[in-house]
């Protein structure tokens, strides 16, 4: 299977302006956050529950533990949360703060990873993102630190990644980085 394409700027904005409209809007807008600007896993955000993002008094931790349960390597792993996605997790929880799970399906349960890979999927599809599902927000995330010079061990890390070979396939090169970069000759 090829991998999943991934996605510029302008066609991020169009993306949540496209999931702004539709049903479940706020939920569906911050799964897509958290896997672009954050590199989360689907199975990680499905294992995420409030308590995970909330500090104890009431605000968004700038960092989340992933404990081994909820990981793809069953090992701790450590997400930074920029600024601008914390601002985003505060919103959604005024509505939804309530409930165990971050993301709780209708009948308040948690959904599976497969569930949110498959939502994932068709809220890519939905909005005119042919090639693109689950794994497209990390490997924009990663692709974009990767293109604004961010070093390959920090990748790595913040990918989760136990190989640097594993990162390195993440990353996407486009002509106009190939551009940019002759021009440093």
């Amino acid at each position: 299977m090829a991998q999943a394409r991934t996605l510029t700027d302008r066609e991020f904005v169009r993306l949540l302006a496209q999931l702004e409209q539709g049903r479940h809007a706020q939920r569906n807008m911050l799964l897509v956050q958290m896997s672009h600007w954050a590199g989360f896993r689907v199975g990680e955000l499905s294992e995420l529950r409030v308590t995970d993002v909330r500090d104890a008094s009431g605000g968004i931790k700038e960092q989340v533990l992933l404990k081994p349960h909820q990981t793809k390597g069953s090992k701790d792993r450590v997400v930074f949360i920029p600024a601008k996605l914390r601002e985003a997790i505060a919103r959604y929880l005024v509505m939804h703060g309530k409930q165990e799970y971050l993301f709780a399906s209708q009948k308040r349960g948690r959904f599976t990873a497969n569930t949110l890979q498959a939502t994932m999927t068709k809220l890519y599809a939905d909005a005119g993102f042919d090639g693109c599902r689950s794994h497209t927000g990390r490997r924009s995330f990663i692709t974009k630190l990767a293109a604004q010079g961010v070093g390959a061990r920090v990748l790595q890390e913040l990918a989760g990644h136990r190989n640097l070979a594993t990162t390195q396939r993440y990353i996407d090169v486009n002509d106009s980085q190939k551009r940019a970069a002759l021009l440093l000759i």
